[in-house]
């Protein structure tokens, strides 16, 4: 069990490199830290993340049956850090949140961004939902699982949200806050859980002496009705019963979590991919190197896993302790995915951003900067770990889209709307099994809009193109029932990726 702090107040004083504990005369639930503990442990947090996401990238989906052998492993980044999806989403994000001095970007924002600058190099349900904001569907209803059929698994609601945990140092509510706000773009559901949980251990880490504390803040911080509580307690009781055995209890995770026989989401879906995060902090025992070396022969999607696993290791070791190590590590950033951003960046300016978002969060928050006894410290304003949402049926969702767009709003577009509001309607239509009255009683209009549907070739790429997995099989057959053809050939990443976004299907019913 983790050992609980019972002082609501305290004091961080770093004393031959390690961080202890003490009274202070601060007003209760402050927090009183260091600046150059804080800054160490976001600094730490971010190369961790990065060190995880490229070092991993090797071994994404190379272990499925079997898990990885890799042996030695050494941190490294020769030639500096890249963009990759585990970070240069969040990265958009962070820029703006500095020019605008606001971590809550409206959604009308987070819109004008995806369209401006991530266009290519996205995959499963971020390019599902990139493709429906070109439908008119806007965001967080890109997430909705009734229109995202990844929505309700895909690992998105993990490997973009553990930057925004560094954001909120002692302040896991409002870590998770505002990774749901991104995060929820493309996903719900379980997703949405895991987003809680890694926000939630990543800002406990910065006061947590082991991660049996840190995974205890994250328990807290979920639905404890959420699949996700369950595979954790499943995770720690293999870790009990096989302590010196991960291999076994990464066989017990594979049995028990492996859903569709291989398939997208047995390598790309939350059950899996959290349950190897968990274990590989468990078995890493505090180890950084251990740790991650865990994560990438896990296996599955091993990279984002491991991006998890970094960033949490990272701040409970410290920048300045990772970099004791020797590690050759490059201070690089370089931008080789995302339109409209700087080309040249730092791993240091990166984390600088990050740092100076977190004085807006703390300030917001009701903390401060401050001298305290010759040293510059910062008053945080500790919350406890607690669910900030719980997961909704479906039934609550469809109702909360019909609320937003009414049956009779969804015929009016579909007999007087322009073209997109036409294939918009339609689409929701398909996705709310409306279609079969609207149809009906309004047979022309449904096939002009169904005809202007049909001609956004990206969104119905995603639908019969889009991978193998049970939730977009059950839509997939939603739309061939709603008198929907497939088109003649998947498009290739260069089609996907490119500016058109509507096509006349010439004749495709």
């Amino acid at each position: 069990m983790m050992k609980r702090i019972t002082h609501l107040t305290i004091l961080f004083l770093a004393i031959q490199g390690q961080t202890v504990y003490t009274q202070t005369t601060q007003k209760p639930g402050t927090l009183q830290v260091p600046v150059e503990t804080v800054v160490d442990k976001i600094r730490g947090g971010l190369l961790g993340q990065i060190l995880g996401n490229l070092n991993g990238l090797p071994h994404e989906f190379k272990y499925e049956k079997e898990p990885g052998q890799v042996k030695n492993y050494v941190p490294q980044l020769l030639e500096g850090a890249r963009t990759d999806d585990d970070t240069d989403f969040e990265w958009v994000y962070i820029l703006e949140m500095q020019k605008k001095r606001n971590v809550f970007l409206p959604y009308d924002e987070i819109e004008a961004l995806w369209k401006d600058r991530i266009n290519r190099r996205i995959w499963c349900s971020n390019r599902y939902a990139r493709h429906l904001m070109d439908l008119g569907i806007n965001p967080p209803y890109t997430g909705n699982v009734l229109l995202n059929p990844w929505a309700d698994f895909n690992v998105s609601g993990q490997f973009l949200c553990e930057t925004f945990g560094l954001l909120a140092p002692a302040m896991p509510q409002t870590a998770a806050k505002i990774g749901l706000n991104y995060t929820q773009v493309a996903i719900d559901g379980e997703p949405a859980q895991t987003t809680q949980l890694f926000t939630a251990m990543i800002a406990t880490a910065f006061l947590a002496r082991d991660i049996d504390e840190v995974l205890e803040a994250g328990i807290a911080a979920i639905d404890p009705k959420s699949n996700t509580y369950v595979i954790i307690e499943n995770v720690r009781n293999w870790h009990r019963q096989y302590p010196e055995d991960w291999r076994e209890a990464r066989r017990q995770i594979r049995d028990k979590y492996t859903q569709e026989g291989g398939a997208i989401r047995d390598m790309n879906g939350t059950e899996l991919n959290t349950a190897a995060i968990i274990a590989a902090l468990l078995y890493g025992d505090g180890d950084f190197a251990e740790s991650l070396k865990l994560a990438f022969n896990m296996g599955w999607d091993a990279d984002c896993n491991a991006a998890t696993v970094g960033t949490i290791m990272g701040v409970l070791e410290g920048y300045r302790s990772l970099m004791s190590n020797e590690w050759r590590i490059v201070d690089r950033y370089q931008n080789t995915t995302r339109d409209n951003m700087p080309m040249d960046e730092t791993i240091t300016s990166f984390a600088d951003r990050l740092i100076d978002l977190f004085e807006i969060v703390n300030e917001d928050n009701g903390g401060s900067k401050a001298v305290s006894g010759q040293k510059l410290v910062y008053n945080i304003v500790r919350e406890e770990p607690k669910p900030v949402i719980v997961k909704r049926p479906e039934e609550a969702l469809k109702k909360e889209l019909l609320e937003q767009e009414p049956m009779e709003v969804l015929i009016s577009k579909i007999k007087e709307g322009t073209s997109e509001e036409k294939a918009r309607a339609a689409y929701i239509a398909v996705c709310l099994d409306l279609y079969p009255e609207i149809s009906k009683k309004y047979p022309s209009e449904w096939a002009v809009a169904k005809q202007a549907l049909s001609g956004y070739v990206k969104v119905m790429n995603n639908v019969f193109y889009g991978g193998n997995f049970k939730s977009l099989t059950a839509l997939k057959q939603k739309f061939v029932s709603a008198g929907f053809t497939a088109p003649a050939q998947r498009l290739t990443d260069n089609e996907v990726y490119s500016e058109v976004v509507w096509v006349d299907p010439k004749g495709l019913n």
